[in-house]
């Protein structure tokens, strides 16, 4: 059974810092580009950032340029997102997701499978 599952969120105060993991179990990540996306309550889920199968291309959206890292390990089958400098507007679910595809995109449309998501929640 193929299955992404994503851990490491919880509740931090603004202007901390997080690190997400995406583990995959029953495939191997190495071939899959992997995004992360994020929904907030009451809004769409939106892309954050991805990375290609061999870790040359990384994309971030705008809102999170400069805060958040990814990167991926492929020994450990898992992909990390690295978050700093969160703010309450960063809180949400967060998804990690896997596309056959080498380039990686923000494009929900893109990936074929999906975590259950991580809840990370930035507040005083």
């Amino acid at each position: 059974q193929l299955r992404l599952v994503e851990s490491g969120g919880g509740l931090v105060q603004p202007g901390g810092s997080l690190r997400l993991s995406c583990a995959a179990s029953g495939f191997t990540l190495d071939k899959y580009a992997i995004g992360w996306f994020r929904q907030a309550p009451g809004k769409e889920r939106e892309g954050v950032s991805c990375v290609s199968t061999d870790s040359g291309d990384r994309v971030y959206a705008d809102s999170v340029k400069g805060q958040f890292t990814i990167s991926r390990d492929d020994a450990q089958n898992t992909v990390f997102l690295e978050m700093s400098s969160l703010k309450p507007e960063d809180t949400a679910v967060y998804y990690c997701a896997a596309g056959r595809g080498w380039e990686c995109s923000l494009n929900i449309e893109y990936y074929d499978y999906w975590g259950q998501g991580t809840q990370v929640t930035v507040s005083s």
